[in-house]
């Protein structure tokens, strides 16, 4: 299945880059997320929830195209002290509305989380000024973290709320 899903996210990226560009491909932004955890945790020093920084690229040459972030938190479902880096690929769809299909790790530590997330994201994305956009998502991460205090393998998907400011260039 992960397989199906990449070849798809793979065939669909090759194909937006041969549709016709226009002007205001590329976007920046940052914003936040909060997110929350599926399950409940029952293991001292780990958050079920809280909240997060994001720096996000976006190039959108069409109806296609790719989103990149890297979500920055000082602690999430680790327990960790120090931040949590956790860079994100999506290939989204729509204008207005859209939706997304994407994948991203965590690194924290100095170590690279063993596996990758997968995420479904759906959002609006209104033009509030010429050049400037606000972008109103929801997202859900096929996510497990490696917590050591647990004694048993805990899901820790989760879904985030998020809201960022883009200027588009």
């Amino acid at each position: 299945m992960k397989q199906g899903i990449m070849v798809i996210v793979l065939a669909l990226g090759v194909w937006s880059f041969f549709t016709p560009a226009y002007g205001g491909d590329h976007r920046l932004g940052l914003g936040g997320h909060y997110w929350k955890s599926i399950d409940d945790i029952d293991v001292s020093d780990i958050d079920e929830d809280g909240f997060a920084m994001v720096v996000s690229y976006q190039y959108k040459p069409s109806l296609f195209g790719f989103q990149f972030d890297v979500e920055v938190a000082d602690e999430q479902l680790t327990g960790k002290s120090k931040a949590v880096y956790s860079p994100q690929a999506y290939l989204i769809v729509g204008g207005l509305v859209y939706g997304g299909l994407g994948i991203g790790t965590h690194f924290s530590d100095g170590n690279l989380a063993d596996k990758p997330f997968y995420a479904l994201k759906a959002g609006l994305d209104f033009e509030l000024l010429p050049h400037i956009h606000l972008d109103i998502n929801a997202n859900y991460r096929f996510d497990n973290w490696d917590i050591d205090d647990a004694s048993e393998d805990i899901d820790t998907d989760t879904v985030t709320l998020g809201l960022v400011g883009r200027i588009e260039f």
